[in-house]
């Protein structure tokens, strides 16, 4: 896909946030659109269906975290890639954005050489992705996790997860009984230019197991986790 078929919706409450992100994406021949607000976002982003949504996380009204979470209840947008744009450094708002179903995080002041290639790591992590040819359906004990459906049934009753909780499972479910090391996780879920503490990973596996029960997800002591063979 060219850059210039591919939408970006830029979300920010500060006019010359806007007007600077703005001007460099353009310079890289992406499409843009912006929203000064949450709501204003989401109405945005249900008409122009953007492949990328960059979304400040302090803003009046709606906030980027609930905003994230509505655009993640909606069939629309379950997939699309959301990144956060923040000045806050507090660990609590990286893991509230996250398991808001954000791919990635971008800190404030914004550098536009590392923006641009953050994006185009999410961009292309995200077409391998929707490219690998997979088998899209596994079993595991009473589990049944459809990945062409982003579905997950335990006993015939479908479990919500979210998108990367989705995507850790799916990797661990590839290859029953085989311990993932927590870099093999990261590489596979996140890509190898997006980096997420070691705090990340650890809520995402304790949703998964509050989810699909503590029986199925083992740790592996100073190495990483695996799924039950």
């Amino acid at each position: 896909m060219q850059n210039s078929e591919i939408k970006i919706l830029l979300v920010d409450d500060e006019p010359d946030i806007i007007e600077f992100i703005q001007y460099n994406l353009l310079k890289e021949g992406y499409a843009v659109y912006t929203a000064n607000d949450g709501l204003e976002a989401i109405d945005i982003a249900i008409k122009v269906k953007p492949h990328l949504i960059l979304l400040d996380i302090m803003m009046p009204g709606l906030d980027g975290v609930e905003t994230c979470h509505r655009l993640r209840t909606m069939k629309d947008f379950k997939h699309t890639l959301i990144a956060f744009l923040t000045a806050r450094h507090e660990e609590y708002s990286q893991i509230a954005g996250l398991e808001a179903g954000a791919d990635d995080y971008i800190q404030k002041p914004i550098r536009p050489r590392l923006l641009i290639t953050r994006i185009k790591a999410l961009l292309r992590r995200h077409q391998e992705i929707v490219t690998e040819e997979v088998n899209k359906e596994i079993r595991i004990g009473m589990l049944k996790i459809d990945k062409d459906r982003y579905e997950l049934y335990n006993e015939d009753v479908k479990l919500n997860l979210a998108k990367k909780e989705f995507d850790i499972l799916w990797l661990l479910a590839s290859k029953p009984g085989k311990v993932f090391s927590r870099e093999e996780i990261y590489r596979s879920v996140w890509g190898t230019e997006v980096i997420v503490g070691n705090r990340t990973i650890d809520v995402h596996i304790s949703k998964l197991r509050e989810k699909v029960g503590q029986e199925y997800i083992k740790t592996i002591k100073g190495i990483g986790y695996k799924l039950k063979s």
